[in-house]
C-alpha cells in the first residue's frame, strides 16, 4: 500500500465533505435507499482513484462526481436488477377521505397527476429532467454527467419537458376522482 500524499488526501477530503450529501441524494433518487450508500461508496472509491482528474471549480467537481456516481449506478443495474429503470421517487401524500380544505384536494390531485405523468416518461427523459430539477446542474454540467454535448443535453431536456407536459395534458383529472370517493 502506498503512503497517502497530503495534497491528494486533502483534495479528496474536501470533495467528500462538500459533495457527500448531494451525491447521496442523487443516488437515493435512483435506487432503493438501502443500496444508495453502497453506490455512493463505490463512486467515492472511483473518485479517490481518479482524484487527479478532479475539476478545479466546485460546481464542475460536483457534476464530475455525479457522472462517476451515474456510472456506478449503471454498473449496479446491469447486475441482478438489469431491467429496473432509473426513477425518481416522488413523495405523494396519501389522499385523505375528506380533505380539510379545498386547496388540499387540489394539491393532492396535482401531485398524483405529476407522479403518474412522471412514471410514463422514459428513463432517459426522467434522467434529463432530474439532473436539471433536482440536482440543479447547468446544461454543460448535466451533459458531462451523461457523457454527451451540452447541445445534445438541451435537446434531450426540451423533449423531456414536452413529454411531461403532454402526459400531464392527457391525464385524467385526479381531482374529480378524489371528489367522487365515498
Amino acid at each position: 500500500m502506498r503512503p497517502l500524499q497530503p495534497d491528494r488526501e486533502a483534495r479528496f477530503r474536501a470533495l467528500y465533505a462538500e459533495a457527500y450529501p448531494a451525491v447521496l441524494r442523487f443516488a437515493t433518487r435512483r435506487v432503493d435507499p438501502s443500496h444508495a450508500e453502497d453506490v455512493v461508496a463505490d463512486a467515492f472509491l472511483v473518485a479517490w482513484r481518479r482524484i487527479e482528474e478532479l475539476p478545479p471549480h466546485q460546481e464542475d467537481a460536483r457534476a464530475w462526481l455525479f457522472g462517476i456516481t451515474r456510472h456506478c449506478l449503471l454498473n449496479t443495474s446491469r447486475g441482478a436488477e438489469r431491467r429496473q429503470a432509473l426513477t425518481v421517487r416522488l413523495a405523494v401524500a396519501a389522499p385523505a377521505a375528506e380533505p380539510a380544505h379545498d386547496g388540499d384536494a387540489d394539491l393532492i390531485a396535482q401531485r398524483l397527476d405529476v407522479a403518474t405523468a412522471w412514471r410514463q416518461l422514459s428513463a432517459t427523459e426522467q434522467e434529463a429532467l432530474s439532473l436539471h430539477l433536482f440536482e440543479d446542474l447547468t446544461s454543460p454540467q448535466a451533459a458531462r454527467v451523461l457523457g454527451i454535448s451540452a447541445a445534445s443535453y438541451r435537446v434531450r431536456l426540451l423533449r423531456a419537458r414536452r413529454a411531461l407536459r403532454r402526459h400531464l395534458e392527457h391525464s385524467t383529472p385526479t381531482r374529480v376522482q378524489l371528489e367522487n370517493q365515498p
